[in-house]
């Protein structure tokens, strides 16, 4: 693969972006994790805080310290508004409609077989799945998966059939289609 002048960083960015690295990743690492209580998703964040910060805001003048925390800590309290809202659903789900423990067994087969389905899917379908069933609004998914916004209603729809003949073909019809 060949890079354009404009693609390929220039060694001095390279070092640069790299002492700023080494100046900052444990801090931020330890900041996210006080926030999401996981350090194995915390390290997952910093790196997505330090991809953000060689993309866009290496060439900002002034201390990249400040922008780096504030980014990571916005970027993790995001992470745990979603984990919550993930566990909330969840638990409203189980909760709601099971009242014995065949019930609250049969809705966490329900979850177990989603994300097997999930799995066998085209990977863009899934993450536009996962990522819609997020909350995350139509331009939020096109920026995050490089998609145009325009097109994303059809492709949400594509996968979503495509996820329902899946699972259809796994497991027989959809439980709240019987």
């Amino acid at each position: 693969m060949s890079y354009t002048a404009v693609e390929r960083p220039s060694l001095g960015a390279s070092a640069e972006f790299e002492t700023v690295f080494l100046a900052h990743y444990d801090r931020i690492a330890r900041v996210i994790t006080r926030v999401v209580n996981d350090p194995a998703r915390a390290e997952e964040i910093a790196a997505e805080v330090f991809w953000k910060y060689w993309r866009k805001a290496r060439n900002a003048s002034g201390d990249p310290g400040g922008w780096l925390y504030r980014v990571a800590v916005r970027m993790a309290l995001d992470d745990l508004r979603r984990h919550t809202r993930r566990l909330r659903r969840e638990r409203e789900q189980t909760v709601r409609g099971a009242t014995t423990p065949e019930e609250i067994h049969s809705l966490a087969e329900d979850r177990d077989r989603v994300r097997l389905v999930l799995a066998t899917l085209n990977p863009r379908d899934a993450e536009l799945l996962l990522l819609r069933a997020d909350d995350l609004t139509y331009s939020d998914i096109a920026e995050s998966l490089g998609l145009n916004p325009a097109s994303l209603g059809t492709l949400l729809s594509r996968a979503q059939q495509a996820f329902r003949k899946e699972y259809v073909k796994q497991y027989g019809q959809l439980r709240n289609e019987q």
